[in-house]
Parts: C-alpha cells; structure tokens; sequence
C-alpha cells in the first residue's frame, strides 16, 4: 500500500468526509473507490476505442439488415423523429 499527500480544497475535503460518513466507509476509502472508479472509466473508453477501431461498416450493415423492418412499440417512439 502507498501512502499519498494530496492538496485539496476545504470545501472538497468537507464534501468528502460527509459522503464517506454516509456511506459509512472511511475518507481514506472512499477516495480510493472514486480513484479506482475514475480510473476504470478511462479504461473502459479505450477498450471501446480500440474495439470500434477493429470495426467494418459491412458487418455493421449486415446486422442492421437482420433487424424487422417493423413501427416501433407504442411509447418506444422517437420523439420528433420523421416517419418512413
């Protein structure tokens, strides 16, 4: 485990310590989860970056193809959306 001085403003570090009390978990914890999620994120968007890139538009058309060519179900619609 690594110890980390970090900077914060008053008001952050307040905002913190309440979220943490409510969560019932530790400053120390929580700021570890919102590293861990922020850091996920960033993973998770260069994964779908590169996926998209290994993408081919003829197998993306011929997937929609596949799909009915039916109205939408009462309430799915698009709102503003042109009919065909």
């Amino acid at each position: 485990m690594t110890a980390l001085t970090i900077r914060l403003p008053n008001s952050v570090h307040e905002s913190i310590k309440a979220l943490a009390r409510k969560d019932g978990i530790s400053v120390n914890q929580f700021i570890a989860s919102a590293a861990a999620e922020k850091m996920a994120s960033f993973q998770t968007l260069e994964y779908l970056r590169q996926e998209a890139a290994l993408g081919k538009r003829a197998h993306f058309d011929a997937f929609l193809s596949a799909a009915p060519n039916v109205a939408p179900t009462p309430g799915d619609e698009i709102v503003g959306a042109k009919s065909n």
